[in-house]
């Protein structure tokens, strides 16, 4: 006991942390960035639209498992250690990605691939489910109470940061051996490499020691015998999963989504750029709008995390459109495109993104008590995350390919974020600030 009770700075919480689980958003968003390519791979190639409609649903797939992993988890979150947990989380994330790098194409072994990369994919949605929950618990569980959103918000940074150097890994990758390697067997190089990253996070984990704030409930003797059953029927606990996804996390989704992922596939699938310039567009936006988490994160600890997380939501629905009808303006000329104005751009929507995602951590933890925070808080986020903002790609490249309309791939993720905007302005209540401790 007296190891796990030691006290650990609060920069070495968020270091080792925010660590971990940007190599494990890397390892979930590597799958992503390669779509178009891996589509080619894993599916027959006589229809390409289909090949990669088909690598979407399969990258889809990964979000729709996360509320699963949330669940799983997060019981052995709250129930051995907010530590352990995403221990557990970070190995299971870090072995099947790098097995994906490892697996055969559907020309060597026809429909296994496939089948294969969705079993793979499935674990990888699983791990992502409990990751996530875990380290923003922890960083909270640490943090003081007024500057709880600051200091959360550098794990909200992991998710862009984990989507960034999973490009510039590929963008590497990819000027380094050229196209026609990198197509046929470069691309396995990114998922190969996360084995040496998880294993260098796995041991700077293992050092730190756990919540303070689990200690002093597991002491008190206040700790859930079953969290989950606990979330889904206490009526008072439900309502509030509910509310923080239709509310909060939902609008949160789909923004986040659009604005660092469907913005990608809009550059390739719908304005063609290469994936050279595409791929760079939106690595130099997700740097320069990358530190407006961290400051809205920051004034969410002034100004309450409800005013930011539906100004998000009211912003996006206002300038999606702009902004998007402007990267059209932008790329004319896919071969000779305007690259600086369409990195303003890819910047402006992260910006948008992080009025919403910088402060929800923070939200989501003061939302739930101690004894069932991980699993709580989990749930509504990978819902909303996973669900609501995964299918985000799927839905958007889907509705462009049947409709013809470069604007249709908006339409979902609009009714999306409008809903949450007038649910979270009726239900959703501001807890900035509050004592974490039940």
């Amino acid at each position: 006991m007296a190891k796990e009770a030691k006290s650990d700075g609060i920069w070495t919480v968020i270091a080792a942390s925010s660590a971990g689980t940007m190599i494990e958003w890397y390892d979930f968003y590597i799958f992503g960035s390669l779509a178009t390519i891996m589509s080619g791979a894993f599916f027959p190639k006589g229809n390409p639209t289909t090949a990669l409609l088909s690598t979407l649903a399969t990258f889809a797939t990964g979000f729709v498992v996360r509320p699963f992993g949330a669940l799983v988890f997060g019981r052995l979150g709250d129930v051995v250690g907010r530590k352990h947990a995403f221990l557990v989380t970070l190995l299971v994330m870090g072995l099947s990605t790098t097995a994906i790098g490892l697996l055969p194409t559907y020309e060597q072994a026809g429909i296994l691939a496939p089948i294969l990369l969705l079993l793979l994919r499935l674990l990888q949605g699983l791990a992502m489910g409990g990751e996530y929950g875990g380290a923003a618990t922890y960083v909270a569980e640490h943090a003081p109470n007024h500057r709880r959103g600051f200091y959360t918000s550098f794990i909200q940074t992991t998710a862009t940061l984990g989507l960034l150097m999973s490009l510039g890994v590929i963008l590497l990758c990819r000027t380094q051996l050229g196209e026609a390697s990198f197509s046929a067997w470069g691309w396995r190089i990114p998922f190969l490499l996360s084995i040496l990253l998880v294993v260098f996070s796995y041991f700077i984990r293992a050092k730190l020691g756990e919540s303070p704030t689990f200690l002093r409930m597991k002491a008190a003797g206040k700790s859930s015998a079953n969290p989950l059953k606990e979330t889904l029927t206490n009526r008072a606990n439900l309502k509030a999963v509910a509310v923080a996804l239709f509310g909060a996390t939902a609008g949160q989704g789909v923004v986040w989504y659009t604005g660092q992922f469907y913005s990608l596939y809009f550059l390739q699938t719908v304005l063609k750029l290469d994936l050279i310039k595409a791929t760079t567009v939106v690595a130099i936006g997700l740097v320069l709008g990358t530190p407006c988490f961290i400051l809205a994160g920051a004034l969410s600890d002034r100004v309450g995390r409800k005013p930011l997380i539906l100004g998000g939501f009211a912003t996006a629905l206002v300038c999606w459109f702009p902004i998007f009808r402007a990267m059209e303006r932008a790329a004319l000329d896919p071969a000779n495109p305007d690259m600086t104005t369409l990195v303003l751009l890819i910047a402006a929507l992260v910006g948008i993104v992080a009025l919403s995602y910088g402060p929800i951590a923070a939200f989501l933890v003061e939302m739930f008590p101690t004894r069932i925070r991980y699993t709580s808080m989990s749930l509504p986020y990978h819902l909303g995350n996973g669900v609501f903002g995964g299918l985000v790609p799927l839905i958007g490249t889907s509705l462009v390919a049947q409709t013809k309309s470069t604007s249709a791939g908006l339409w979902y993720p609009m009714a999306v974020a409008g809903m949450s905007l007038i649910v979270g302005a009726v239900v959703l209540k501001d807890r900035a600030g509050a004592p974490l401790d039940d």
